[in-house]
């Protein structure tokens, strides 16, 4: 039996990212965008766990549905940890990917590499009708780089420099990122969740 999964987003690209590393799972994933009369999230957490319980719990409730709340952002050192949750809308109001990521280079303009370190942060949330079901949380530590490289991903991945291959995320592509990532890392701890949920259930 194909179990559905709401992912409490509107995001195209995070929602296939999702989509992506949860493949293996006998589940039908949909977004908020099937759901037109959703009640909209505030989201005011003080962390990322925070929010995704709230995304979670809030559209379970709602559609009495399976769902998979997600809050991730970066975290510079030098920014004592900005933009963190307020990665998306970091620029304003008027905001996009584009503009947090020029606003975050000039933030750091002047700064050599070694002090240009950061860590991209992910929580994954569970619940059903009955309420939260698990929590999960992935990291995956970078360097800001000096100018946006790359087409893959979205968000920072255009500046977020992994020292190992010493590219971006954007540059990377969706083949070697989604095998380390913060959100790789906590989807994979979510799929444990998930699988011992949909045994219990089935």
């Amino acid at each position: 039996m194909i179990t559905e999964l709401i992912v409490a987003t509107k995001n195209k690209k995070k929602l296939q990212e999702i989509k992506e590393i949860l493949k293996g799972l006998n589940l039908k994933i949909l977004s908020l965008a099937d759901y037109p009369k959703i009640p909209r999230i505030i989201e005011n957490g003080t962390t990322f766990r925070e929010n995704a319980i709230k995304k979670a719990v809030k559209i379970a409730q709602f559609t009495k549905r399976l769902t998979l709340g997600e809050d991730s952002g970066l975290c510079v050192d030098a920014l004592k940890g900005e933009p963190g949750v307020y990665s998306s809308r970091f620029a304003g109001k008027d905001k996009n990917d584009r503009k947090n990521n020029l606003k975050l280079l000039q933030l750091l303009e002047g700064l050599p590499l070694k002090q240009r370190k950061a860590q991209y942060y992910c929580a994954v949330a569970l619940a059903d009708k009955k309420g939260l079901i698990g929590v999960a949380q992935g990291a995956c530590c970078g360097l800001i780089g000096f100018s946006l490289k790359g087409h893959f991903g979205f968000g920072y991945d255009p500046l977020f420099v992994i020292p190992k291959y010493k590219k971006t995320f954007a540059q990377l592509g969706p083949a070697i990122k989604h095998k380390m990532s913060h959100r790789f890392r906590a989807l994979q701890k979510t799929k444990t969740i998930l699988a011992t949920y949909l045994k219990r259930n089935s």
